[in-house]
């Protein structure tokens, strides 16, 4: 049956049999795990999941695809090894899907357009809700910006950081899909989800966005300069090293030294 991608909903359908191989590897998927899959389509990466011993929650908002992965996983379905539930996953509570302290990865092929709401969503999350990690299928561009691996920080990047450890696993050319985008995508791992990076410190999650926020503000301004209008920092406080940075140049320790 030929099903037509919806434009509006960001749709491209994966056929790389060797991308969806490498996005369940990278999902390291264990007997008794609990995955989300955002975004399913037609299932084609839904089915590879399900070969495992696993808890599957699916979460599409398209009601042309929902009826398609119930006839295509009715099986599993009736035995609950499948739950299907229609809705936006940007507007669905977790707590409504998902049991507080509750183990779980996501792992899914996600619309572009959401990219970013998709990793705010569960990075920020409350403890109790963060997954434990990703495997996205995002953008080549947002994902090297993400990983700023040789290449300068940005406010995307220092904000994944402080909750995880990124990781390219592989590019996926655009002739993988149907239709074809117009730009590659690539596999990214959000490894080692958690909260440990405030905890250890001693500062709140809102503070320190609140901070990088101010500090990228104006890129081509001293990161210094930017900073003196919520907080201040008097120059004296800072290592020589940082006095004339800008935000791009600063690692997650530098920016504690803006905090405490």
């Amino acid at each position: 049956m030929f099903i037509k991608a919806k434009k509006s909903l960001g749709q491209n359908f994966l056929k790389s049999k060797s991308a969806i191989k490498k996005i369940i590897e990278a999902g390291s998927i264990k007997t008794g795990d609990t995955i989300l899959e955002i975004g399913p389509g037609t299932g084609i990466l839904t089915e590879e999941i399900l070969k495992f011993d696993i808890r599957l929650i699916c979460i599409e908002t398209d009601f042309e695809m929902i009826q398609i992965l119930k006839e295509k996983f009715s099986k599993e379905i009736l035995t609950k090894k499948l739950t299907l539930i229609s809705g936006d996953i940007t507007k669905i509570k977790l707590s409504t899907i998902l049991e507080k302290n509750t183990k779980y990865k996501i792992i899914a092929n996600i619309p572009y357009y959401i990219t970013g709401e998709i990793i705010r969503k569960f990075l920020s999350a409350e403890k109790e809700y963060q997954p434990e990690k990703m495997v996205l299928l995002v953008q080549k561009e947002v994902a090297q910006r993400i990983v700023a691996k040789d290449k300068k920080e940005s406010l995307l990047s220092i904000s994944v950081k402080v909750y995880c450890e990124p990781k390219i696993i592989d590019v996926v050319k655009a002739g993988s899909f149907v239709p074809a985008p117009k730009v590659d995508s690539a596999i990214i791992l959000f490894d080692k989800i958690s909260k440990d990076f405030f905890i250890k410190n001693k500062i709140k999650e809102n503070l320190f966005f609140e901070i990088i926020h101010a500090g990228f503000a104006h890129k081509r301004k001293r990161v210094l300069s930017n900073l003196k209008k919520i907080k201040n920092i008097k120059e004296t406080d800072l290592p020589q090293s940082m006095k004339n940075e800008r935000a791009e140049n600063l690692t997650i320790t530098d920016w504690l030294n803006f905090i405490k």
